[in-house]
């Protein structure tokens, strides 16, 4: 499952420059033939403006939200795109320069006030971004551009104009919330987000938006918080990007990449500073790993324990003979990623792109199991009875449950990332197939297959092609986990038309059609097809 292909070209930069938006749907050239099931859109968002003005966005997370579309009817396929119009853009646009800190970019006061106004501005408190860049999902008849604080951005899927910015503060205790969200098959939304718990500490609640309502309000007023997970330490919670989901329970992975508060609100205060700068390693506590009933939501104070990692995405979890099973894409260690995806880094020649991967955090796909019943057994011993897996998890002496994971996919400096499976047949329950973006030393270059029953692996690649997150699409006459198929923006920056949609067989990542248009675009996060 790693990459068969180097990028001395260095193709790669491109996806990391700015474009313009669309007026109105560039209509694709279609090689081999759309399946009949296709009939929709495939939606995605990612940065599309990289500086403003004179003034460059530092990180890939700073970038100005750019919401793309592939439309499918009758095997015609068009394509268009919109920048959101967040406050943040907005601002830019009109003020010529970075107007609102982003993840990795401060933003400056504006050279034009005095300092009185400098003053009571200071006083008015850190305006947080609402800069949408990573995900869109569905609330209720409703569709959100989200990041990862507390604002979420309504948009229309069709013509991709920006409706309203939602303050998730206004309903629900929450600092922010994940762009990663749990979604029941009757439209129910779990998420997570750091919060302000009991007695000035900080905790993490699991936040429940109810589906369409009958009476046609909007569901978000109705959110409410359902669990409450405690921290591992009073004032610095962990980052948390995703987390897992059964039937019956919740898992969520503390790491060791803490958001230090007290920095956070000092440095804002003080001087220039972003996100980024507030973020730091533990290495002493290792992972915690917490566990809680779904409905109705209670916490389960048991001591999971493992070795420090760092993860982001959740592949899958479910519930076996009395454990929860959860799949996991980690990065080995405390040393938080993302120090590694600054834009400079990732637009650096390949030799330099290689140098950076080989100090950075190694990426593996790693299952763990979870005792429901942890105290039945004596100190020492394995407490994983399930015959398929060589995850365990053993009592220590001080009452912790030590988890050792069973390897999926380990490669060095080869990722199995942005991991996607059939969610609608098999999200919280068990399942054999995940599919996912290879990243080569933190360069997108192929589409990957993973069975996490037998390991065996497929790849999708092609030399100075460049794929994002795919998206599985169930064949409504399939009756297999893996009949449907893979949807995927390929940039191929050397082409005549350096962006398509790919479409590949799910069960083999073989081809079965592609839709071309001459225009570039820069690299995409995460998505949804609407059908």
């Amino acid at each position: 499952m790693s990459s068969r292909f180097e990028h001395p070209a260095g193709d790669y930069k491109k996806i990391f420059e700015t474009v313009e938006e669309l007026n109105e749907p560039l209509p694709a050239t279609v090689t081999g033939r759309i399946p009949s099931f296709i009939r929709g859109s495939l939606l995605r968002l990612g940065p599309g403006l990289f500086e403003v003005g004179a003034e460059p966005f530092y990180h890939l997370f700073d970038g100005q939200a750019l919401m793309h579309k592939f439309d499918f009817s009758n095997g015609q396929v068009t394509y268009f795109r919109k920048f959101v119009k967040t406050d943040a853009y907005v601002r830019a646009i009109t003020e010529k320069r970075v107007v609102i800190t982003e993840f990795g970019t401060c933003a400056y006061p504006d050279p034009c006030k005095n300092i009185f106004s400098r003053f009571f501005t200071y006083f008015k408190g850190v305006e947080v971004t609402d800069n949408c860049l990573v995900n869109v999902y569905p609330i209720g008849e409703d569709f959100y551009a989200v990041t990862e604080t507390n604002y979420i951005t309504k948009v229309n899927t069709d013509t991709l104009e920006t409706l309203k910015k939602v303050d998730m503060c206004d309903y629900v205790n929450i600092n922010g919330v994940t762009a990663h969200p749990q979604i029941e098959r009757d439209g129910t939304v779990y998420n997570i987000g750091n919060c302000m718990g009991k007695g000035a500490t900080l905790a993490y609640n699991i936040v429940k938006i109810p589906p369409t309502q009958k009476d046609k309000s909007d569901p978000i007023e109705k959110s409410k918080v359902v669990v409450q997970f405690p921290s591992a330490e009073r004032f610095k919670p962990s980052y948390v990007h995703s987390f897992g989901m059964t039937e019956n329970y919740f898992v969520f992975v503390e790491t060791p990449v803490k958001i230090n508060l007290l920095k956070f609100l000092g440095a804002w205060a003080i001087r220039g500073s972003n996100y980024m700068d507030c973020f730091e390693a533990d290495e002493t506590k290792g992972t915690w790993i917490h566990i809680a009933k779904k409905d109705p939501g209670e916490y389960i104070d048991y001591k999971f324990r493992a070795a420090a990692m760092g993860l982001f995405h959740h592949i899958n979890a479910y519930e076996d003979s009395g454990f929860v099973v959860f799949d996991l894409c980690t990065w080995k260690g405390f040393e938080f990623v993302y120090n590694y995806l600054w834009l400079a880094n990732l637009r650096e020649n390949w030799d330099e792109v290689k140098k950076n991967a080989m100090i950075a955090p190694q990426p593996e796909v790693r299952r763990f199991v979870l005792p429901l019943d942890p105290y039945r057994e004596e100190q020492g011993k394995n407490l994983i009875s399930l015959p398929y897996t060589t995850a365990t998890a053993t009592m220590r002496e001080d009452g912790t449950i030590w988890l050792e994971p069973e390897v999926l996919f380990s490669g060095p400096r080869q990722a199995f990332e942005f991991p996607q499976i059939n969610y609608k047949m098999n999200n919280g329950k068990n399942y054999t197939y995940a599919y996912a973006l290879g990243l080569n030393h933190f360069i997108p270059d192929r589409i990957c297959k993973l069975n996490v029953r037998t390991k065996e692996t497929w790849v999708w690649q092609e030399p100075d092609s460049y794929p994002s997150e795919p998206l599985f699409v169930q064949n409504p006459e399939g009756v297999d986990e893996d009949d449907g198929v893979l949807l995927t923006i390929v940039v191929c920056p050397g082409a005549q038309r350096p962006t398509y949609c790919l479409i590949l067989n799910a069960k083999d990542l073989s081809e079965i059609a592609r839709a071309e248009v001459d225009i570039m675009t820069p690299v995409t996060f995460h998505g949804m097809y609407k059908p």
